[in-house]
Formats: structure tokens, C-alpha cells, sequence
């Protein structure tokens, strides 16, 4: 297949790289199927609250994925929906099913319309979220969320934390200060899905991260962003397929001796 261009020795091994992905690459063209473009009408809800002139990418980009999740009480809800690059929605969708296969469980899951891209406000109510056309937290730069190439998971479970002026810690959402020693196996801590969200392309982690940790976070490089919100879709789609594939051959050692994720996260660079 054209889509997967790192070289591979041998069409078995090219079979054992590419079988895997099958979940995350089929095309999901409509709401049924997990995914869907914004019409008219939702491009138009998204202009008013979240995207702003400027952006680093259009309406026309993004897509919404829909899917089912259950929550900390173990109780199943189907009304999950987070919008991302058109690019990366089947890797998504594929990442969410298998968030609910082992029932990891999450709060709630509602697109930053909701709350006219305020971020706090949406971590305050504990909600996963992806695309928001903002700053990164604390500076000007544009986020990575500005090109649907971010998903924070979790934030109370998974707080953003960093120093303020007087040395202090400071807990963004607050309430996540009674989450700031990390307990890798309490109930939706971002720890136990590392591994998984880096199998479907998003390689960086915030929870890696010095100053400030951001455990609720994960992320492709912002060169890959830049590049792929250049590309018309299918190019896009096309680029990122292959950090995954790469990221995948990286760990199971084909074509040479298996690496640990951070080493094998410089495939998204």
C-alpha cells in the first residue's frame, strides 16, 4: 500500500506493520461510523466560540469523533465527542474504542463549544477535550489544541502544574492538587495510557515534561502540526500514518533492536 512509505525487508513483516492499523485507518465517512466533517451550521456554532480568525487551521480541517466511554462510577455513557484534525480522526476513534474496551474511565467528554473555549472552565467540570484555537497555557504561542493535535484527558485526574513567582506549586484545575502525587493506578490517571495514545501517533506526553507537567496532555511535535495543517487532507492522513507505523516498528524492534517509547517518539520530529 502507497500510504505506508517507511521501507520494510520482506512482505511478511510489511503485513505484521500494516494489519494492526487497519482499526485506526478505515475510513469513517459519517456520524454512524464515529466520525464526521462540521456542516455549515457547525462550522458557523464553532466560529462564534472557539475559532478564531487566524487560525492555524479551517472548519473544512476538523472533524468531530463521536464514541462511548464509561465513566468513574463504571456507569456507560454514548454521547462522548471530541474534534480533532480531520487527519487523525480514524487514529482517535480506534484510541477511544479501546479506552472503553478496558474501561478506562473518564468524566465526560464535550466538544470547547460548550464552553466558548474557555479552558478553565472546561477543566473545572473534569471534561476531555481536544481542538481549542488558544494560546498555550501561560504564553502566546499557539497550542497544539489550535491544530486538533492535542487531547487532555481527565484534568482533575491529570493536572497541569507548575511554579508560581513564589516557588509554589500552583494546580490547574485547583481541585487537582489532591491528585499532584501520582498514583499510576488510580482510576483515570493519564500514566496507565501513555503507551496507547503513543500507539495511535500522539508521542508527547505533558507528564514528561519538567516545567511546567502537563499529565493530562498528549500531543504530536509542533513541526509535524505545522506540516500537516499545510497539507489537503489525504496527505495529511498520509504523514501520520507513517509516525505511527515508525513509532510501532520502533518498539516491537523490526528492522533492528526495540527501543523505549521517549527513544522512539523522535519518529514524530
Amino acid at each position: 500500500m502507497a500510504l505506508f512509505s517507511i521501507p520494510v525487508a520482506g512482505l511478511r513483516l510489511s503485513m505484521l506493520l500494516v494489519i494492526p492499523l487497519l482499526a485506526g485507518l478505515a475510513p469513517h465517512a459519517h456520524a454512524r461510523s464515529g466520525t464526521s466533517g462540521l456542516d455549515a451550521e457547525q462550522c458557523a456554532i464553532l466560529k462564534q466560540h472557539v475559532l478564531q480568525p487566524g487560525a492555524p487551521v479551517a472548519c473544512r480541517q476538523l472533524q468531530i469523533v463521536r464514541f462511548s466511554y464509561v465513566d468513574f462510577d463504571r456507569a456507560r455513557h454514548d454521547d462522548g465527542e471530541i474534534m480533532v484534525m480531520a487527519a487523525v480522526a480514524p487514529q482517535v476513534k480506534a484510541l477511544f474504542d479501546e479506552l472503553l474496551k478496558r474501561r478506562f474511565p473518564l468524566a465526560q467528554a464535550r466538544l470547547m463549544e460548550h464552553y466558548q473555549g474557555n479552558d478553565d472552565a472546561s477543566m473545572a467540570e473534569n471534561n476531555s477535550s481536544a481542538f481549542n484555537d488558544r494560546p498555550i497555557t501561560g504564553g502566546s504561542s499557539v497550542s497544539l489544541h489550535a491544530y486538533g493535535l492535542a487531547i487532555d484527558i481527565n484534568p482533575l485526574q491529570n493536572p497541569y502544574v507548575q511554579r508560581d513567582a513564589q516557588g509554589r506549586l500552583a494546580y490547574s484545575p485547583p481541585a487537582g492538587q489532591a491528585y499532584g502525587k501520582r498514583q499510576a493506578s488510580r482510576p483515570g490517571s493519564s500514566e496507565q495510557i501513555v503507551e496507547l495514545f503513543a500507539q495511535h501517533g500522539f508521542l508527547i506526553w505533558g507528564g514528561d515534561w519538567k516545567k511546567p507537567v502537563d499529565y493530562q496532555h498528549f500531543q504530536v511535535s509542533r513541526k509535524l502540526a505545522e506540516r500537516m495543517a499545510k497539507l489537503p487532507a489525504p496527505q495529511a492522513r498520509q504523514v501520520f500514518e507513517s509516525t505511527v507505523v515508525a513509532y510501532r516498528a520502533c518498539r516491537t524492534g523490526h528492522g533492528g533492536k526495540p527501543q523505549g517509547r521517549k527513544a522512539c517518539a523522535a519518529t514524530d520530529s
